[in-house]
């Protein structure tokens, strides 16, 4: 079977991003205890994606939200990788600036656990799409649309988004 070399690349960063999922799935967790949710977005909802910052954008007065828009729109896929907001119920923490969890809970409080999860998955996820020599950069803007787009689920309250490139020059990095 012959393929030219967008259509091999193009299937080599989805690989990628399968793999990235999985990193993102057994990477370190607080208690092991697994909050995280991850997708893959291609085609149609890679561009729905792209439409949704760059309306955030324009709504927002903020240049960064359409640049990455644009970004999002050149790239082959995006990995999403988001935390749910759930306590873990440690019997002694405060961390969060509460007495317990059970307070936590009660005022609707961040466990400090559940971003810190997240931003270890992540490492774990950009690290596969290096040593696979796939362009990539996190940002918070494909996840802030990601969430109003609802594409992680309803009980997803924070996310990132890591759209992957393979081109003879880095788009995410040579930007305006």
């Amino acid at each position: 079977m012959f393929k030219k070399d967008i259509e091999a690349e193009a299937e080599g960063i989805l690989q990628v991003a399968n793999l990235m999922c999985v990193a993102i799935r057994t990477a370190p967790r607080a208690r092991g205890i697994d909050n995280i949710a991850t997708a893959v977005v291609v085609g149609k909802d890679r561009e729905k994606l792209a439409d949704k910052m760059k309306e955030i954008g324009e709504r927002m007065k903020s240049e960064t939200f359409t640049r990455d828009a644009e970004n999002v729109r050149k790239c082959h896929a995006v990995v999403l990788a988001g935390t749910r907001y759930k306590a873990l119920g440690l019997r002694i923490c405060g961390l969060c600036a509460f007495k317990d969890c059970a307070e936590l809970e009660k005022n609707r409080g961040v466990c400090v656990f559940n971003p810190g999860d997240l931003g270890i998955a992540l490492g774990s996820a950009v690290s596969v799409a290096s040593a696979h020599h796939v362009d990539n950069r996190l940002m918070y803007t494909a996840g802030y649309a990601a969430l109003e787009l609802k594409l992680l689920g309803e009980d997803i309250k924070l996310a990132l988004g890591i759209p992957l490139s393979a081109t003879g020059k880095n788009i995410f990095f040579d930007r305006k």
